[in-house]
């Protein structure tokens, strides 16, 4: 009976390691010293020719599409888009009775991240969808590419689904612009809790704007 036992927990060892998506992972947060580095240089090439946002058949991320609340079933829908790099830098403006220095074009920080622009911008072009998560996917000197999670909740396939048919409440309408997605409550410093996040909550407006 031992010689059986003994024998069983060092299958079950064996059989115990990582996951697909474990090593998917692993390859993605190093991409310069992996496979991902000469994938994305022939990736980009092509993404530089596509629109600013279209549809794409399955996830070029399958580890953070899945742990976003990807499904591969009807009523989910991947979307690829990207946004500028860089702070937010106005035009050229005439000249209104103050100094070069107080006009205002340079060194301006939005008060949202690109990833959550991406979004807002991805829900415009697609209105009957409703966004669930985004990650990133490449970059290069000009442009920041993400891909977006998105739901029909008008699908039956969504609204028998007891683990996402939430999204198809009133009170999630219209959520990415409210900053409910990841991108969203990091941008609004949600992710912060304790000692120095006292006026993250409920809001940067509720406290005037002294959250940031």
């Amino acid at each position: 009976m031992e010689t059986n036992q003994n024998a069983s927990e060092e299958a079950k060892k064996k059989v115990a390691g990582k996951s697909m998506y474990s090593y998917i992972a692993e390859a993605w947060n190093r991409p310069s010293k992996t496979y991902v580095d000469d994938l994305m240089f022939e990736r980009l090439i092509q993404w530089r020719r596509e629109e600013n946002f279209c549809r794409v058949e399955r996830p070029t991320r399958l580890d953070r599409a899945r742990a976003l609340g990807y499904k591969a079933k009807q009523g989910f829908v991947i979307v690829r888009g990207h946004v500028r790099k860089g702070s937010l830098q106005r035009r050229k403006m005439r000249w209104k009775g103050r100094r070069a220095k107080r006009k205002g074009i340079n060194k301006l920080t939005m008060g949202k991240n690109l990833q959550w622009i991406c979004e807002e911008r991805a829900s415009k072009k697609y209105p009957n969808l409703e966004i669930l998560n985004s990650y990133w996917v490449g970059e290069d000197g000009k442009r920041v590419w993400f891909e977006i999670i998105m739901v029909d909740k008008h699908h039956p396939v969504i609204r028998s689904d007891r683990s996402i048919n939430w999204i198809c409440s009133d009170k999630q309408k219209g959520r990415v612009y409210r900053g409910l997605t990841s991108a969203g409550h990091k941008a609004r410093g949600l992710r912060w809790k304790g000692k120095g996040a006292e006026k993250m909550r409920p809001s940067g407006a509720a406290h005037d704007h002294h959250n940031k």
